[in-house]
Parts: C-alpha cells; sequence; structure tokens
C-alpha cells in the first residue's frame, strides 16, 4: 500500500494543533516553536505533493478512497488535480509566515487592564488572560480543515469540513482581537464579539443552504462521490431536470460566494479583517476565503455545468460590482484594515470574474490570482500590523512620515500596496491580466467595466502610502522601529516570491492548465474565435 500522502499532509497540522493545545500553560515559547515546526513540516509533504504531481497524467492524483459511512455513501475519497494542488501548496506555505508574524500576539498581558464590571471607575481587574497555545493550536487546525478540503473529492466530506473550519475561525476572531485594543477597552472586546458571530451567522446560513442541496444531490444522483457524478453526467446515464440543476447549483454557489466574500454577502468581512489580528486576517483572506472560489470551479462548473452557464450573465454582474463597490469603499476608508478588506473584496470579483467568464485564460487567470492574491495581501496585510502593533492605532489619520523613521517597514509595505495595485513585474499583474483578457473574449463589456478596478486601486493605494508614510513626521511615530529580524524573515521571502511570479509565472501555469481544460471541457464550452476585422474583410 503506498503511503497516503494526502492524508498525512492534512494529519500532521491537526495532530499538531492537539499537541500544541496540551503544551503546559507555562511553557509557551515551546508551544509558539512547536506550532512552527509542525507547520514546517506541513509545507514539506505539500512540495512532495508538488513534486509527485505530473500536470499531464490522470485527472486527480494521489487518491485515497476508503468506506467510511456506507450506509448513506459517504466515502472518504481524496484527490488533487492541478488547482488543488496549487491552493493546497499556498495554503501550506503562508501557515508558518502566519504564525511568525503573529508570535507575541497571543501573550499575556498582565499589565493590561480593565474597568471593573460593578462600574468603579477606580477599580481595575486584571485583562484576561489569552493563552498562547490555543492561538497557535487554532490556527492549526484551520490549516487543517482547509488542506483536506482542497483534497476532498466526496461532497459530503468537503460539506463537513466546509462548515467545520468555522469553529477555529470563530474564536480566533472573537477571542485574539487586535492587540492595538489591548488594555482594557471593553467597546472594542464588544466589537470583536460582533465581528465574530456576525462571521458564523453569514457562514452558517449559507451552509445550511448548502446541506439542503447536499442532500437533493444525493437523491437525485445516488452518491457523493464528485468523480462518479461527473462520469455519470458525461456518459449520459445521470440526467438532472433542468429546474432541478438550478436550486442545487443556487444552494451550492449561495455558500459559496458568501465564503468568497462576493457582493452582497460581503459584510461580514470588513469586520472580521478589522477586529481580528493581522495573521488572523491573513488567515481568512489568503486561505479560508480561497476555498469558497475554489469551490465554485470543482463543484458548481463540475457538478452543475448547464446551471452554471445559465447563472453566468447573473453572477458577472455581481462579480463586477463587487470590483468596483470593494474598489470604491477602499478610496474612502480611514481604518487601514478594513481598506484592506475591502480591497480583498474587489479582487474576489476579479477572481469569480474569471472563473464565470468561461474561458481558459480567464479560469488560468482566476486560479493564477487566488495564489497571487494570497502571497500579496499577505506581504501588505502582515507589514500593516507591524506598522499598527508600534503605534497602537489603525486609523490612517494616525501615521504620517513613517519612511523617514522606518524605511525598510515603508519599503515592504510599498511593495505590498504596488503588488496590491497589480504593477507590471509583480505576480498579480500577470493573473489581472489573464483574467481580463479572457474575459473580455467572451464578454468585451464587463472586461472594460472591470478594468475600472485597477485606476480605484493605484488610488487607494497610493493615497493610502500617501498619508500614511509620507510627508512630516508626527510627533506619535517619532521613534517608531524599523522592521526586526523576525518581522524581515516573514516579509522578505513572500517578497522574493512576489517578484518571481511576477516574471515567471510557468511553474504555476503549468501545473494549473490542464485541471482548467478538464473543466471547460466539463461545463462543454471552447475559448471564443478571435475575431480580426481586418482578416475577416480579406477572406
Amino acid at each position: 500500500m503506498s503511503f497516503p500522502l494526502l492524508t498525512a499532509t492534512a494529519a500532521l497540522p491537526a495532530v499538531g494543533a492537539i499537541a500544541t493545545a496540551a503544551v503546559p500553560a507555562t511553557r509557551r515559547t515551546a508551544a509558539k516553536w512547536l506550532a512552527l515546526l509542525v507547520s514546517l513540516g506541513t509545507l514539506a509533504l505539500a512540495a512532495v505533493q508538488l513534486v509527485r504531481f505530473e500536470p499531464g497524467g490522470a485527472r486527480y492524483q494521489l487518491t485515497e478512497s476508503h468506506a467510511w459511512i456506507s450506509d448513506f455513501g459517504v466515502r472518504y475519497d481524496l484527490g488533487v488535480d492541478g488547482i488543488g494542488v496549487v491552493m493546497l501548496a499556498l495554503t501550506a506555505l503562508l501557515i508558518p509566515f502566519v504564525i511568525l508574524a503573529g508570535w507575541h500576539d497571543a501573550d499575556p498581558s498582565p499589565s493590561s487592564q480593565l474597568r471593573s464590571s460593578r462600574g468603579d471607575p477606580n477599580e481595575t481587574r486584571p485583562y484576561r488572560w489569552r493563552p498562547t497555545q490555543g492561538f497557535f493550536a487554532l490556527i492549526l487546525a484551520v490549516e487543517a480543515m482547509v488542506i483536506l478540503s482542497f483534497e476532498a473529492t466526496d461532497v459530503f466530506l468537503f460539506y463537513i469540513l466546509f462548515e467545520a473550519m468555522l469553529i477555529p475561525l470563530y474564536f480566533l476572531i472573537g477571542g485574539f482581537g487586535d492587540r492595538a485594543y489591548a488594555g482594557g477597552d471593553e467597546a472594542a472586546a464588544a466589537q470583536r464579539s460582533y465581528a465574530a458571530v456576525k462571521f458564523l451567522l453569514y457562514n452558517l446560513v449559507g451552509g445550511l443552504l448548502m446541506l439542503a442541496a447536499v442532500i437533493g444531490l444525493y437523491v437525485v444522483a445516488g452518491s457523493f462521490s464528485l468523480q462518479d457524478i461527473v462520469a455519470a453526467r458525461a456518459g449520459g446515464s445521470l440526467h438532472m431536470a433542468t429546474g432541478t440543476e438550478r436550486w442545487l447549483f443556487l444552494g451550492f454557489f449561495f455558500a459559496f460566494a458568501v465564503k468568497a466574500p462576493l457582493w452582497p454577502l460581503h459584510t461580514w468581512l470588513p469586520n472580521a479583517m478589522g477586529e481580528s489580528t493581522a495573521p488572523v486576517a491573513v488567515l481568512i483572506t489568503a486561505v479560508v476565503d480561497k476555498v469558497g472560489t475554489f469551490a465554485m470551479l470543482r463543484f458548481c462548473l463540475q457538478l452543475f455545468p448547464d446551471a452554471s452557464k445559465w447563472a453566468t450573465p447573473v453572477i458577472l454582474v455581481l462579480a463586477l460590482i463587487s470590483i468596483i463597490y470593494g474598489a470604491l469603499l477602499a478610496v474612502g476608508q480611514r481604518d487601514i484594515k478594513r481598506l484592506i478588506a475591502y480591497a480583498s473584496i474587489s479582487h474576489f470579483g476579479f477572481i469569480v470574474l474569471g472563473i464565470f467568464a468561461l474561458t481558459t485564460q480567464g479560469q488560468s487567470g482566476a486560479t493564477l490570482y487566488m495564489v497571487n492574491h494570497g502571497i500579496s495581501t499577505a506581504v501588505l496585510m502582515l507589514v500593516a500590523g507591524f506598522l499598527i502593533s508600534r503605534r497602537g492605532s489603525r486609523l490612517i489619520s494616525d501615521f504620517g512620515g513613517v519612511q523617514k523613521v522606518a524605511p525598510v517597514l515603508a519599503g515592504a509595505f510599498l511593495i505590498g500596496g504596488l503588488a496590491t495595485l497589480s504593477l507590471p513585474g509583480l505576480a498579480p499583474f500577470v493573473s489581472e491580466f489573464l483574467v481580463l483578457v479572457g474575459t473580455f473574449s467572451a464578454y468585451p463589456a464587463a472586461g472594460i467595466i472591470a478594468t475600472i478596478g485597477i485606476v480605484l486601486a493605484a488610488i487607494y493605494v497610493l493615497v493610502l502610502y500617501q498619508r500614511t508614510m509620507t510627508g512630516p513626521v508626527k510627533a506619535t511615530v517619532q521613534g517608531m522601529a524599523d522592521l526586526k529580524v523576525r518581522e524581515l524573515v516573514v516579509v522578505l521571502p513572500l517578497i522574493a516570491l512576489l517578484v518571481f511570479l511576477g516574471v515567471y509565472p510557468k511553474p504555476v501555469t503549468e501545473i494549473v492548465n490542464p485541471a482548467v481544460k478538464h473543466t471547460m471541457s466539463d461545463v462543454q464550452k471552447k475559448d471564443p474565435r478571435p475575431s480580426v476585422p481586418a482578416v475577416e474583410a480579406a477572406k
């Protein structure tokens, strides 16, 4: 029997989460190092998957299949295609940086105080202790579930993971809030609780609709196996009534659009990212939210190809609204982290646009966009977190002239911002270009409208940098420390990756493209033939 590589890649962080949580309370540093080593081990296993994956081979590789709940036809089926293995690698890559960046985010603060619950303004009590072990254990738990969701080819297994990852994220948002508010701000604690509950409720509602659709799919298809259902549809042995397929598609798509997040189901994200620590915000938008867009490719298009084509015009409109709406709100933000959150909503609009343009370039660009957005957002948000922790404020107006006192921090922030606006030479430019080309070839009007998002991105990024980093040095940032060694270890490799993939994206595209072709075949779509007026006239 071959080594169960897919299971091992997900099991390592799951076991690591349990081990980290079990570390004695007095051994906080040991818990941190254990979590970091586990994440590095997971990254090594993900690298082995990339090496063993053959882009020109079978659609799903490294497969595992075991009986699980036989009475209901549920199996433990795993397999990765080119899109899944790349997203899995992105997750495994980012988690060590998330852990390093959050090294001190859950340290106890015995000097912090809160007002007495009895209302006496002169009486204080110690600020609640935030267990370090729990913080890092929850991060590893999220990693395990996300990785397994990228590997699952059983629809019911995927659903369980899709919902289960909400639990550790709820505690990470509500229990380990922004350190800028440490010091007893009970209103800020209430905001964190509100953000966590809003995140949970939105995603639970989407999950309930998806559960109904999953059950309906089993009634219609008699199986939860993605590969069996797709094969049966392609072979003609499974036929879904038009109305049934559309309702099932909507149940799946709604849940994925909440997770993505797509307008108008996006409103939980700014609250969640704003009230989380910067590393947890990266975990949400660069890792967990990608499960939603990945699932659109794997489940919506493959299981419901006709319904996907039927819904395409409406989804493209929603994607365009997300692009422009998110960018406009980012321009008007006064809070650094909420600005990045709204920018992410705009970027997810580009990803959904590329997926449902139903062209090879669009879907390849969308998948590459998922990877590049994860890296660029990690750089920008983590550097923003370092900046906020030094000043103790998230308000843009509280900064100014930072580049004169912390030039390395300002430079890293600038590179993260330029990547966010898709500057040529950095990784997001390639993916955004492919999305726009793929969209324009099939839907020219949508491609043209989407370019407005590029202009708005330049505005909110450059205004943010100008207001925080340039101009006279404000008294509140005098003496601000530059990036330390640990912070440089977090930022520099990600910046190097942005430059590398911006110049040479082939290592990713050659893995992704065969999977995209399979998906295009599932929906029975071909790329539009280019139309050149002069050539057509000559004919």
